[in-house]
């Protein structure tokens, strides 16, 4: 059976994505760290199936659990594409556990992979805010950057060849009697 981390071992916080859940102290790899509850709603009742809001978790094709109750904490855990924690879904018992998948450290913010359904519907119009995914984001943008620089480089380099052959193409029209002053006789 998995440890249960404190009641203490967490708060709610700023983060970049809005509010988040972040560690207070340290959490170890396989701990339970919170549970994800509110009402059960049943997909099969019209009334209950009509009901949207973000902090709906899936248990199956039947239920699902609505989290926006203000008293579940584990709500403001955010998504991340290389996440600390995971779900550990309970249909039969119609129950989500949040556990550690890695050794979390104070200050550290909890998050895990909301799965593709709700990456596509949701995070995806807009883009992954999670930390692996801004940190690939301004890699591309440095990477972009120098190639604009490379470029810009060889335009540059290319017009200077390009002035170079015409000045040297001047000198050789001055060579060749053919200069831009005055022409006239010499006189006797």
């Amino acid at each position: 059976m998995p440890a249960i981390a404190s009641s203490k071992s967490y708060r709610v916080g700023r983060s970049k994505t809005g509010l988040g859940l972040f560690a207070t102290m340290p959490i170890k790899k396989g701990t339970r760290i919170i549970r994800y509850f509110g009402p059960i709603l049943d997909s099969k009742i019209p009334a209950q199936d009509a009901i949207e809001n973000k902090y709906l978790f899936e248990l199956n094709g039947r239920w699902t659990i609505d989290g926006s109750v203000r008293k579940n904490l584990a709500r403001y855990i955010n998504h991340s594409c290389r996440p600390n924690a995971e779900s550990d879904v309970r249909p039969r018992e119609r129950k989500v556990f949040i556990r550690a998948i890695r050794n979390i450290e104070p200050g550290d913010e909890i998050n895990y992979d909301y799965g593709t359904d709700y990456f596509k519907a949701y995070l995806k119009p807009i883009g992954c805010k999670c930390e692996s995914c801004e940190k690939k984001r301004k890699k591309q943008r440095a990477e972009a950057r120098a190639e604009r620089a490379k470029v810009k480089a060889r335009a540059e380099r290319k017009a200077l060849k390009a002035g170079a052959k015409g000045a040297s193409a001047k000198k050789k029209k001055l060579n060749g009697k053919h200069f831009g002053g005055k022409v006239g006789r010499a006189k006797a």
